[in-house]
């Protein structure tokens, strides 16, 4: 693929991906009985608690704090001088947050430098296919979980989508970034950003009547369950749809891959009891949590096509690429999900697609070993990536932000 279509897969890294990684919320469809054990988890053990009733008993408390108080601006111009793992908390903030970020950007006891290392490499060399599947595969799925579009929606960053998905790719890129755990990189201070956004849209959702009709029942959003069907939504589709195209997957690198996201599962505040072990227990969980409640929503439907209308139009300023872009996403998610984002069918780009990509990979597999392969296709990933924040901010650049209201009515 040339042309148009080249770049279109290479502007997927990120324009979506994080969507659903700063969202986090899921759905309730067919919610099937809790039965995962964990003795599964990296804890390996647990008290077996329904995830769905659990949230974060460390943050919410405090961000409902900060933002009863009338803090969240000061607070949001503080963190603004926070962007590096190795940085401390920045002096100005109120002395309950501090203290809590002081704790939560701790990395667990449990958590392997080398395996980062590892996990860095290989996204270098795979950074074409973890882009594609956690920006728009990821971005599809995370459409099609109705609590998550549901929120999304509601909150104050729906209001306002081209802002909310640079936002939220900010965590998705720092954890594909070569320096993400390391002391110059980010992904830390994002995950943590990213925790303080959960805590704050807990505290202000059930306020929303739109939030509260569509909600299902639920009564406060962004549950622990709701955190882990997003989280498959990204790492387990990404890696089950690697193994569907045959890209060669060493036990080391699939290990490793694996091992970023439990880190940062936990630096979002997901707890060690429910953040599976191996690949074997996240696909367990995922048949129990994720696979059964994708549905469709009025909201899911709407986000969708203003998706991938961003996602067109940074391809193409006329947006003449919106149906490859449609194509490229069914081809993603499959039929089934493509429906119920109400993506139309482009028989044409559908076929090329499916005929193309797994060719497509095919020779990428085969150019991977040469020496200066890996490190050049990051160049061009990275300068991918680059654009599409500069295209959604509008050159402004932007900062994930404690928000302290609801979406305006």
């Amino acid at each position: 693929m040339e042309g148009p279509s080249r770049r279109t897969l290479l502007s997927a890294s990120g324009a979506l991906g994080a969507f659903g990684a700063l969202s986090l919320a899921s759905p309730a469809r067919a919610r099937t009985l809790w039965t995962w054990a964990p003795s599964g988890s990296v804890a390996g053990e647990g008290a077996g608690i329904d995830p769905d009733w659990v949230w974060d008993e460390e943050a919410d408390p405090v961000l409902a704090a900060v933002i009863e108080r009338g803090d969240v601006p000061s607070v949001n111009e503080a963190l603004r001088r926070w962007t590096r793992n190795d940085q401390a908390p920045p002096a100005g903030l109120p002395s309950d947050l501090r203290d809590f970020i002081e704790e939560a950007r701790r990395l667990p006891s449990w958590a392997d430098r080398d395996k980062l290392e590892r996990a860095a490499a290989f996204n270098e060399s795979r950074g074409l296919y973890l882009n594609l599947l956690n920006g728009v595969g990821g971005g599809m799925l995370s459409t099609a979980i109705p609590r998550e579009a549901r929120a999304v929606y509601y909150s104050k960053g729906g209001a306002d989508m081209e802002d909310r998905v640079a936002k939220t790719s900010l965590l998705g890129f720092a954890v594909g970034d070569l320096d993400a755990f390391r002391p110059g990189g980010d992904v830390v201070v994002q995950a943590v950003k990213t925790r303080l956004v959960h805590a704050a849209v807990r505290h202000l959702l059930p306020r929303s009547p739109g939030w509260s009709r569509t909600s299902g029942g639920q009564t406060i959003p962004i549950s622990q369950q709701d955190m882990l069907v997003t989280w498959h939504s990204l790492p387990t589709y990404a890696m089950r749809k690697m193994l569907e195209w045959k890209v060669p997957m060493p036990s080391a690198d699939a290990a490793a891959y694996l091992h970023l996201w439990q880190v940062t599962a936990h630096l979002l505040g997901i707890r060690d009891e429910y953040i599976p072990a191996t690949w074997d227990s996240a696909d367990a969980q995922s048949r129990q949590v994720l696979d059964p409640v994708l549905a469709p929503t009025r909201e899911g439907v709407e986000l969708t096509d203003i998706l991938l209308r961003q996602l067109a139009e940074q391809t193409s300023p006329g947006g003449v690429d919106r149906p490859l872009v449609n194509a490229l996403a069914r081809y993603l998610v499959g039929d089934q999900v493509a429906d119920w984002d109400g993506i139309p069918r482009e028989p044409f780009w559908e076929k090329a697609i499916a005929t193309a990509w797994p060719k497509l990979v095919a020779f990428r597999e085969k150019l991977l070993p040469l020496p200066l392969v890996p490190p050049l296709a990051w160049t061009i990933e990275e300068a991918a990536r680059q654009y599409i924040l500069f295209y959604l901010t509008k050159g402004q650049g932007t900062r994930i932000e404690i928000p302290e209201t609801n979406r305006p009515a």
